[in-house]
């Protein structure tokens, strides 16, 4: 796969806006739907733009009817709800910080009113920051990242159980530095690992109810992470560093979340999917 160009560029933002990216991430679907989520709704935390685009898009090609939850990126939403209704789906929009428990219970609690079921719930929505001296890091963007990346997926969790049967998923997004960590990145590192923590206790708690839990940990991924997080000229050429030489477009992540949405993964729950160019960490 040719990698288009990656710039130098910078938004001063978090999260970061997807239609100021150049070049633009790539969330389209390789292949025709195959009906594998027909007759389900998904709820895509993190929905607006980036890899949770890229899942909502193909979600939607599969069959899902669709919710989005998001922080306050109204523009990068609104492209997706177009995205989704161009593949023939249904798709809410639900604004607010999932980091909120009355904000996250009140998500799952639309879909399930617009909808009439829960089947899917993708736990993606995440902020990150540099950490460049760790005595000196702010608390306020500490907390942050906690409320987002750790405490939005437990409290949205929650809420789902009610709704959530027997063949149901759970899916939580994590990362390559969970496992490999990544010292410019200490408290973004420390909640993904919670989030993979996370998956595989609650696949054990789950497992007799045939609720599957399973996490996603891309590696470099060219999303709004990016240019939101990181100076411009950190920026160009990220992901030359993998074995692929490139960095990942959303649209290669998606799949691993396909996968696990869809009865294909019917005996996978605790595991974790590694999209990351080639990167060896442990499973």
């Amino acid at each position: 796969m040719n990698a288009p160009a990656i710039p130098p560029q910078s938004q001063d933002a978090m999260p970061a806006d997807e239609w100021k990216m150049d070049p633009a991430p790539d969330y389209t679907p390789r292949h025709p739907g195959a009906g594998k989520l027909d007759g389900k709704v998904a709820l895509i935390c993190g929905g607006d733009s980036g890899i949770g685009r890229a899942v909502a898009v193909l979600y939607a090609r599969e069959g899902a009817k669709l919710a989005i939850a998001y922080l306050e990126e109204d523009r990068d939403a609104e492209e997706t709800r177009r995205l989704v209704e161009a593949e023939g789906g249904q798709c809410l929009l639900i604004p607010g910080d999932l980091g909120q428990k009355a904000h996250a219970t009140e998500a799952v609690e639309k879909t399930v009113a617009e909808y009439g079921q829960l089947d899917v719930l993708v736990n993606n929505g995440a902020q990150q920051w540099l950490d460049e001296d760790f005595a000196d890091l702010d608390e306020e963007k500490i907390r942050r990242m906690i409320d987002s990346n750790i405490m939005a997926y437990m409290f949205t969790t929650q809420a789902a159980l009610a709704h959530l049967k027997e063949g149901a998923a759970i899916i939580n997004t994590s990362s390559v530095n969970a496992f490999a960590g990544m010292g410019s990145l200490i408290t973004y590192s420390m909640t993904r690992g919670a989030s993979l923590a996370f998956t595989r206790s609650m696949a054990g708690n789950l497992a007799d109810k045939g609720i599957r839990v399973n996490s996603v940990a891309p590696g470099p991924i060219w999303t709004p992470f990016i240019p939101g997080t990181m100076p411009a000229d950190q920026v160009e050429g990220f992901g030359s560093e993998t074995p692929m030489g490139r960095a990942g477009q959303p649209w290669e992540v998606a799949t691993a979340f396909l996968f696990l949405a869809s009865d294909d993964s019917s005996y996978y729950t605790g595991q974790c999917l590694h999209p990351n160019g080639g990167m060896v960490v442990g499973a």
